[in-house]
């Protein structure tokens, strides 16, 4: 009897090694590859699957997910021979399990030397100043190069950037002195932007202020041509009018008269006035008959009436 319970022990073990041989359980985003007798047979999905067991055994598992593939560090040489490190990081996701396990003995391996290869050519293509502003290029072009010789290894290359870019010590301080030069160039530039635009402006409201000055001294100079004008009118006119009341005023009774008077009077005045502006005294040589004097003026009066 014991026998046969230790017989039918070994047979439950036996049976249980068995299931769990032949039931296998495949996570999500993952891909395990089935070789029978040593050949491939099969890829399982994820979910529940069922192989024969000790005929077929699980001889690769693949994660199906994004996977960051770090590059080591190497030293590449510039078209302008500078020497300059470079440090990047790939992206890469496995798109065909049977192939990943047989198209490469290490395909992690291989994407890594590839990328490091490919980076060299490119590198080595351009200048210095140019691979810090063309970083995109490079990582476009890395990419396309890598994808198509990782297909064979069903692998698909996602993404590849550059973390960092480092050249020697001596070509920073140069590249910094460079950088400082430039800013000093701009400053420079600014401020005699500034002074130029400062002297403009000076200038323009110089020429402005001279404009409207001369404006201004031309209107002063029309006011006053017409206030002139204006005034030598009115006196003109005052003057006409004047003479128009004192021929009026002859032709009236006993203007004549007082003509005959006024011009009398005014003769005496006269007399008068150059008496006092000169030494010598002018002395008529009628005046003693002042109406002879008077008669005379009353013959020009009348002369000019008629």
């Amino acid at each position: 009897m014991e026998f046969f319970g230790s017989v039918a022990t070994v047979l439950f073990i036996v049976a249980l090694v068995f299931v769990f041989k032949t039931i296998n359980v495949v996570p999500q985003q993952h891909a395990w590859v089935v070789e029978r007798l040593g050949k491939y047979h099969a890829t399982l999905a994820p979910g529940l699957n069922i192989v024969v067991p000790f005929i077929d055994r699980i001889a690769y598992k693949h994660s199906l997910k994004e996977i960051p593939l770090d590059v080591p560090p190497q030293v590449c040489i510039t078209r302008d021979n500078t020497q300059l490190q470079v440090d990047g990081i790939l992206y890469f996701q496995i798109t065909d399990a049977m192939r990943a396990s047989y198209g490469s003995s290490n395909y992690l391996a291989a994407i890594t030397q590839l990328a490091q290869t490919t980076l060299r050519s490119v590198i080595g293509k351009m200048e210095l100043d140019k691979t810090f502003e063309e970083r995109d290029h490079i990582n476009t072009t890395i990419v396309n190069a890598i994808d198509e010789s990782a297909a064979n290894w069903g692998v698909k290359v996602l993404r590849y950037e550059i973390k960092d870019l480092t050249p020697p010590q001596e070509i920073l301080h140069a590249m910094q002195a460079q950088i400082t030069a430039e800013r000093e160039k701009r400053a420079l530039i600014a401020a005699s932007e500034g002074r130029k635009q400062e002297q403009i402006n000076i200038a323009t409201g110089e020429r402005e202020a001279a404009i409207a000055r001369s404006e201004g001294e031309k209107q002063a100079s029309i006011n006053l041509a017409e206030g002139q004008a204006k005034a030598i009118v009115a006196l003109a006119e005052a003057n006409a009018d004047a003479l128009r009341q004192i021929g009026a005023a002859i032709r009236e009774p006993g203007g004549t008269e007082a003509v005959n008077l006024k011009v009398a009077e005014q003769y005496v005045d006269a007399f008068e006035n150059l008496a006092k502006t000169n030494n010598s005294i002018i002395v008529p040589a009628n005046l003693s008959d002042m109406s002879g004097l008077i008669a005379s003026a009353m013959q020009i009066a009348k002369a000019q009436k008629t």
